[in-house]
This record gives structure tokens, sequence and C-alpha cells, in this order.
């Protein structure tokens, strides 16, 4: 049973749970994204039952016609294994998704940089096949991305970009905050400007989020805001509710607890949040 301190951040243990989760924000006007908790297997059989649960559960979305779409790890679906049972388990879910009823959207999320490369080879390869049905994610801490984006501009699908929360090496990574937060508008301003099928502002920063919304004014560029399930929750629904497209990543799962120690480390504003939950 997840303690009421990490309900605030993962919706619950079961599918059902996440999916009642999602009625809720979408009552509130919140979109979600759905995230089965899980990561770096090496065990295809561990895998291929992720996949498995990914399928049903984009199923299961388009017979409650809810507004929520997925998001996969290439960790959880195979790339510890090989490639190739990455490859197949992701293409199984983005079939699966393609074929719903509502045309479940399927977010690849990204990790560290070894894994870069073959994430956004498959991002381009879903992209093209399905005509920008998934989308995927890309960080501003790694000083590639630029090069990164400017392939990306011209492909469908949506790409989302966030400062990026693993500890890279310094030869490939900015580690400054002040510098990150730089790189992150330069990025803003090129997606804005360059891309044509969306943009995904994956921040709870205020001044990124407004600096979208300007650059949205400027530029007419379609984008949506995306934060984490317990994070500036008040702040998505006010948003959402001011016009502007949100959508809250939301995890679920039995593997809930390392999850939620990591936001608490990432962010010091997560680590107060649970200290005055302990506290109240």
């Amino acid at each position: 049973m997840i303690p009421p301190i990490a309900s605030n951040f993962v919706a619950g243990e079961t599918s059902d749970a996440a999916l009642s989760h999602v009625e809720t924000l979408n009552a509130d006007g919140v979109g979600a994204i759905l995230n089965l908790l899980g990561e770096h297997y090496h065990d295809r059989a561990e895998a291929d039952a992720d996949a498995d649960a990914y399928v049903e559960l984009v199923e299961e979305l388009a017979r409650r016609d809810l507004d929520a779409c997925v998001s996969v790890k290439p960790s959880q679906i195979g790339l510890g294994v090989s490639d190739a049972a990455f490859e197949e388990n992701l293409a199984r879910i983005v079939e699966a998704a393609s074929a719903s009823e509502g045309d479940c959207f399927v977010w690849i999320d990204m990790e560290d940089h070894e894994t870069t490369d073959v994430t956004l080879d498959a991002f381009e390869r879903h992209a093209v096949e399905t005509g920008g049905e998934v989308g995927v994610c890309v960080q501003a801490n790694l000083k590639r991305t630029r090069e990164d984006l400017e392939r990306l501009a011209d492909l469908p699908g949506k790409v989302r970009l966030v400062k990026g929360a693993y500890d890279e090496p310094k030869a490939i990574a900015h580690k400054k905050k002040a510098k990150v937060d730089e790189v992150y508008k330069e990025y803003l301003e090129f997606m804005f400007r360059e891309f044509d099928d969306g943009v995904a502002v994956g921040s709870h920063d205020p001044e990124m989020v407004e600096y979208a919304m300007d650059l949205h004014d400027e530029h007419g560029t379609d984008f949506e805001i995306q934060m984490l399930m317990g994070v500036r929750e008040e702040a998505q629904v006010a948003l959402a509710g001011a016009g502007y497209e949100v959508n809250q990543y939301v995890p679920y799962g039995n593997k809930w607890m390392q999850y939620f120690y990591r936001r608490v480390r990432e962010r010091k504003e997560n680590a107060l949040f649970a200290l005055r939950a302990v506290l109240s």
C-alpha cells in the first residue's frame, strides 16, 4: 500500500487507481500522461509483461473515453535486453495505441545519455510511420540537444523539452542551473519558431512557462504544458482554466518507492512538501 505522503506523487498501484485519478484531472480540465513505473529491466519477460500492460492500458483508455495518453521508458520495455526487444515492444504499444478508438498518443521518455541515439531513432521511425502519433523527450542540460532539435524539427510528432534530471558527466552536460535555464529558453525559442506539430513544455518553473506563453503569442505555435503529479497542482488547474492545454504526468504501479524518493531528492520544493506532510 502506498503511504499518504507518497500518494501525492503516485496515483496508485493499479491501473484502475490511476484511471480514477485521470477522471478527477479531466473534471478540472487537465489531461494525463500515464506511466507504469518500472525501468532498467534485463529480463525479457519483465519487459514483455510491462509492454502487455501498456497495450491493455491504451485499450482501456479508449473504452473509458478519457483525456489521457501513455509514456514509456525504453529501459522498461526491453532496451536493457537488446535494441531489438525494445523496438519490438515499442512497436506493439504504438500499434495498439494507433488502432484504439481515438488514436491514443504514445510518448517515449528519455533516460540517460547512453540511450539518447536509440531513443531518437525509434521516435523517428514511429513518427513517420504513424504520421505524428508519438512524442519524445529531450533534455536541455545535454550539450548535444541543439543538434537533436534541428534533426527533429521537420519530423511529425511532438517533442517535450525538460531541463534534465540525470546526473550526466560534465563533458557532455551543463551542470550549472543558470546555464541550463539559459539554454532551455534558447531551445524553446528555436522550437516555437521551427516546429510545426506542437511543443511540449515540461517544466514547473513559472519563468519558463511564462516564456513559452510569450513565444506562443509571438509565433502562434501550438504548445502544451506538462507537469508532474504532486507538483504545482493548483497551478496546473489554473492554467487549464485559463485556456492552456495542460497534461499531468501520472505514474502508477507497485514500483513506486524509488520514484517517490527520486522526486523528493531532485527538487527542494518537493522535499519541503514531503516534510510538511509528515509534520501535519
